[in-house]
């Protein structure tokens, strides 16, 4: 279940690192690397929700990489991150996957034997500060937080109000001084997270908060325009993988139509798709077992 281990002397710009299972792996980045990029340089990251997109993503040469975590089967989150051997992961744990400090670095911990390199946390500051203080690198949500969006007034932009950036630049500091090393801000004010990014020790990821942040965050499902939409303001759909989808279910329901009526009309199997005997097999075959009568 563990991301791949490299023993031999790492490629340019890979750094060789120890994952809490105890295994010796290449990694793009580390949590250092990319606070020294803070304010240098704006990296790139996608939620994959497949291995195929998780593969893809490294091979694009995407810089991060979020992986929602599954309570019911860690492998298929395992699987995801084990897909991109070499880029920095983060798990996000569900809102309500635990309810004490003791489950979330539980959690925490099998994340990270099982490959990851963070945590994703929206849950609590105490949960938060449980898993900072025992070496796990944390990472909160700040802005519109959509489980919590009922307490902001729904699925709107968050910082709009003078009021409300001061509640999120609190946010950050509450981050900070539990010990996480990022953040998510979800539709901010471009303006706004741009100021806080400046004000904060914190590497701060942009979902829909524009170019002020340290990372640019859109979910891959986004990008591909896999699903029937409405998609968010923020995103920018490269792909649509979803009329593709559909066009190739139309096929799959044409080929097997096609073949139901080759069935009902003889013209399958055709002698191309049967193996052939010499006849004298056959008839030597038939005269040892007669049919009865």
């Amino acid at each position: 279940m563990e991301k791949q281990s490299e023993t031999s002397s790492p490629p340019q710009d890979l750094k060789r690192v120890v994952t809490m299972a105890g295994d010796v792996c290449l990694r793009n980045y580390t949590v250092r690397d990319i606070r020294d990029l803070k304010g240098k340089k704006q990296l790139t990251q996608i939620l994959a929700f497949t291995p195929d997109e998780a593969a893809a993503a490294e091979a694009a040469g995407i810089d991060l990489i979020n992986v929602r975590w599954n309570p019911l089967d860690p492998r298929e989150s395992f699987a995801i991150c084990n897909a991109a051997p070499r880029t920095f992961t983060t798990f996000c744990m569900p809102l309500t996957l635990c309810t004490s400090e003791q489950e979330a670095l539980r959690i925490g911990f099998e994340a990270m034997e099982g490959g990851g390199d963070g945590i994703y946390c929206a849950w609590s500051l105490k949960f938060i500060e449980a898993m900072a203080k025992a070496g796990i690198p944390v990472q909160g949500h700040a802005g519109l937080v959509p489980r919590r969006s009922t307490w902001t007034g729904g699925l709107r932009a968050v910082g709009k109000t003078v009021a409300e950036a001061e509640s999120i630049f609190n946010d950050f500091k509450n981050l900070e001084q539990a010990g996480a090393w990022s953040v998510e801000c979800e539709v901010i004010p471009h303006r706004i997270l741009s100021e806080l990014t400046k004000r904060t020790s914190l590497v701060t990821v942009s979902l829909g908060s524009g170019d002020g942040g340290d990372v640019q965050f859109l979910f891959a499902q986004d990008i591909l325009g896999d699903g029937p939409g409405p998609f968010p303001r923020h995103a920018k759909i490269y792909r649509d993988f979803h009329k593709m989808r559909q066009d190739m279910q139309k096929e799959r329901i044409a080929a097997f139509s096609e073949f139901a009526a080759d069935i009902r009309s003889g013209e399958y199997p055709a002698p191309e798709n049967i193996v052939e005997i010499d006849d004298a097999v056959i008839e030597e075959f038939l005269a040892r077992h007669p049919l009865p009568g």
